[in-house]
């Protein structure tokens, strides 16, 4: 569970610097020294998933089990034990980023690292573009979402599964930090 929660924190480490920085909205790294500011949290449509996260950080491999919801006014994430004991809370809305913590866990990375490899996994790139620091792109190719620097390296990689009109992440590789997260997806 500890190497996992590492891995986490670790692969959420998405923030860079952005042309304009919104100091009022949290910031994540995108890479070492390139920091964003995060898009707002509301989203539409609203969607709530169950997922297994199985990470692979530095040679080991981990899983959680997360709760994932966002609508129009926040996004929230809830770790659980595989006993369904919930380990975190965190909630992203128009006041900020709010964590609760039910057991003392090992290392967690900062919340907005976390929240950052989702909302780059599940906001429109409309969302994203704006707050890329020069000459970085995000583009979808496929079943492929792509986060490149100015100099066209690729920094993330998120692939996506179509179930009906859902787009669903089911992978999120981040090459400047060296974590693979596997999403499982466990509604329906």
């Amino acid at each position: 569970m500890k190497s996992l929660l590492t891995l986490l924190c670790a692969a959420l480490l998405l923030t860079g610097c952005a042309g304009k920085p919104d100091e009022t909205r949290p910031q994540a790294w995108l890479k070492p020294g390139v920091r964003v500011t995060l898009p707002p949290p509301a989203i539409d449509p609203a969607f709530s998933q169950q997922q297994l996260l199985t990470g692979s950080f530095k040679g080991k491999q981990q899983s959680l089990l997360v709760m994932l919801s966002a609508d129009g006014q926040q996004l929230t994430l809830a770790g659980l034990s595989s006993l369904g004991i919930r380990l975190f809370r965190v909630t992203y809305d128009s006041s900020g980023i709010h964590t609760e913590q039910s057991l003392i866990l090992p290392e967690m990375p900062p919340a907005s690292q976390v929240l950052a490899d989702i909302m780059l996994s599940h906001w429109p790139l409309a969302a994203w573009q704006p707050r890329l620091p020069a000459g970085w792109t995000l583009s979808d190719k496929g079943d492929r979402r792509q986060l490149r620097d100015a100099d066209g390296g690729l920094v993330t990689e998120i692939r996506y599964l179509q179930r009906g009109t859902q787009r669903l992440p089911v992978s999120v590789q981040q090459f400047a930090f060296g974590y693979h997260i596997l999403i499982q997806n466990l509604d329906g």
